[in-house]
C-alpha cells in the first residue's frame, strides 16, 4: 500500500457517508410511516372500519411514490445537466420541508379535512424529492468507484437506508418498551418523526461538503433539460427494462421492512415489540447481504446473481410466507423474512451497478431515476396496500407472496433480454 492510498480510502469513505446521508433521512420517514400506519391512520384518516382507515393511510403513502417519476424527470435531469453536487442538496432540501410538514400537522380532529390534505402533501413533497434522490446518490457512487468495485461502491446506497431501518426500528422498540399504547397512539408516534426533522441539520452540513465527481466535470457538453428528455424518449426501451429490473428489489424491500411491522402485528397478531426486533434484525441482514452482492456481480458478473436471485424468489416467496402464516411466531417471521432478506440484498447488490451501467451517460441520473422512479410507483410504494388488500379478499395471509413472486418474473424477463440484447457491452461489468 502506498502512503497515498489510506488518505485516498479514508476520503472515498467520506464522500459515501455525505451522499448518502440524504438517503438514510428519506427511508428513515419512509419506514415509520409504515410502522406508524395503524396511529397515522386514527390521526389523520378516521373511517367506519379499521380496514378504510388503514387502506387511505396506505393510499396516501403510496402517492408519494406517484411523484417519483415526476421528481426522476424533472430533477434528475437537472442534476445531469447542473451536477451531482448541487442536485443532491436541492433533493434534501425539498425532501426536508415534505418531512417538516407531517411532523407539525394536528390531527383530523382539530383542523378537520385540512389534516389529510396537508399529510398528502407532505408525502407528495418526499415523493418528488425521492425520484431523483436515489438516481443521483447511485450514479454518484458509480462515478467515484475504484475500477472493478462498483458493485461494491453502489450498494452503499440501499446500505444507508438499512441503517435508516434500524434506527427507526431502535428507537419504535424503545417508544414501545416505555409507553403505554393510549401515550404512543395519541402522540408518542409523532416522537420518530422530530428526530428525523432534528439531524436535518447536520445532514445539510454532510451534503455541503460534496464535491463534484471528476466524470462529471470531464464531460465536455452538458446536454439542456431539452435534451435530456428527448433521449429519455428515444431510449424508452431501456428505460422500461429498468423498470422491471427493479421492480423486485422495490417490491421485496417494502414488504420485509415496511410493511412487515403492520404485518406482524395486525395480521399475525405479534406484539408491536416483536414486530421491530424483526424488523431490525432484518435491516441488519440487508445491511450485511448488499455489499456482499455488489462485490459478487463485481467478480461474476451482474447476470448470474440476477437470474438466479429473480428465479430463487419466484419458487420460494409464496411457500415461505405460507410456512408462517401456519405457525405465526418471532421465530418464524425472523427466519422467512432473513430469508427474503438475503435475495433482496444479492439481487439489489448487482441491480443497482447494472441500472446504472445501462443508461446512456448523458441521461445517467434521469434514466435510472426514472425507471427506478416508475418500479416503485407501481410496484414498491403500493406493496403495502396491495398487501393488505389480497389478504382482504382472498383469505391467504401468505398472498403478498404471489405480489413478489410476479415482480420477480418481471426482473428476471427485464434482465435476460437487456443482457441478450447488449451483452458484449455489459460483459464483464469492471467499471
Amino acid at each position: 500500500m502506498t502512503p497515498d492510498q489510506p488518505r485516498t480510502l479514508r476520503a472515498k469513505a467520506g464522500a459515501i457517508l455525505r451522499v448518502t446521508s440524504g438517503n438514510f433521512l428519506e427511508q428513515f420517514d419512509f419506514f415509520l410511516f409504515g410502522f406508524y400506519a395503524t396511529y397515522i391512520a386514527h390521526a389523520f384518516f378516521p373511517a367506519e372500519s379499521e380496514f378504510a382507515s388503514l387502506m387511505m393511510t396506505f393510499a396516501a403513502f403510496g402517492a408519494g411514490f406517484l411523484m417519483r417519476p415526476l421528481g426522476a424527470v424533472i430533477l434528475g435531469g437537472w442534476i445531469d445537466k447542473v451536477g451531482r453536487r448541487r442536485g443532491l442538496i436541492l433533493t434534501l432540501s425539498i425532501m426536508a420541508s415534505g418531512t417538516f410538514l407531517i411532523v407539525l400537522v394536528p390531527g383530523y380532529e382539530t383542523i378537520g379535512l385540512w389534516a389529510p390534505v396537508l399529510v398528502l402533501i407532505g408525502r407528495l413533497l418526499q415523493g418528488f424529492s425521492a425520484g431523483a434522490e436515489l438516481g443521483g446518490v447511485s450514479v454518484y457512487l458509480s462515478e467515484i468507484a475504484t475500477p472493478g468495485r462498483k458493485g461494491f461502491y453502489t450498494s452503499w446506497q440501499s446500505g444507508s437506508q438499512q441503517v435508516a431501518i434500524m434506527v427507526a426500528a431502535g428507537l419504535g422498540f424503545a417508544l414501545s418498551e416505555f409507553l403505554d399504547e393510549s401515550a404512543l397512539h395519541s402522540w408518542g408516534w409523532r416522537i420518530p418523526f422530530l428526530v428525523g426533522c432534528l439531524i436535518v441539520p447536520f445532514i445539510f452540513m454532510l451534503r455541503r461538503r460534496l464535491e463534484e465527481t471528476e466524470a462529471f466535470n470531464q464531460r465536455r457538453h452538458h446536454p439542456s433539460l431539452r435534451q435530456i428528455f428527448q433521449t429519455l424518449v428515444s431510449h424508452w426501451s431501456t428505460v422500461l427494462a429498468g423498470m422491471m429490473m427493479v421492480a423486485m428489489t422495490t417490491t421485496a424491500f417494502y414488504l420485509i421492512t415496511v410493511y412487515a411491522p403492520t404485518f406482524g402485528k395486525r395480521v399475525l397478531h405479534l406484539s408491536a415489540s416483536d414486530s421491530l426486533l424483526v424488523t431490525l434484525l432484518v435491516a441488519i441482514s440487508n445491511f450485511i447481504w448488499l455489499p456482499i452482492g455488489g462485490a459478487l456481480s463485481d467478480r461474476f458478473g451482474r447476470r448470474p446473481l440476477l437470474i438466479a436471485m429473480t428465479l430463487l424468489a419466484m419458487l420460494t416467496a409464496w411457500p415461505a410466507l405460507s410456512l408462517l402464516a401456519g405457525a405465526p411466531g418471532f421465530g418464524m417471521m425472523l427466519g422467512v423474512l432473513l430469508w427474503l432478506s438475503c435475495l433482496y440484498g444479492l439481487y439489489n447488490g448487482a441491480m443497482i451497478p447494472a441500472l446504472t451501467e445501462i443508461m446512456p451517460v448523458e441521461v445517467r441520473v434521469s434514466g435510472f431515476s426514472l425507471a427506478y422512479s416508475l418500479a416503485t410507483a407501481v410496484f414498491g410504494g403500493f406493496t403495502p396496500a396491495i398487501s393488505t388488500a389480497l389478504i382482504q379478499f382472498t383469505g391467504d395471509k401468505a398472498a403478498p407472496g404471489y405480489w413478489v413472486s410476479f415482480a420477480a418474473l418481471c426482473a428476471l424477463c427485464a434482465t435476460l433480454w437487456i443482457y441478450h440484447r447488449s451483452a458484449p457491452r455489459l460483459q464483464p461489468a469492471t467499471k
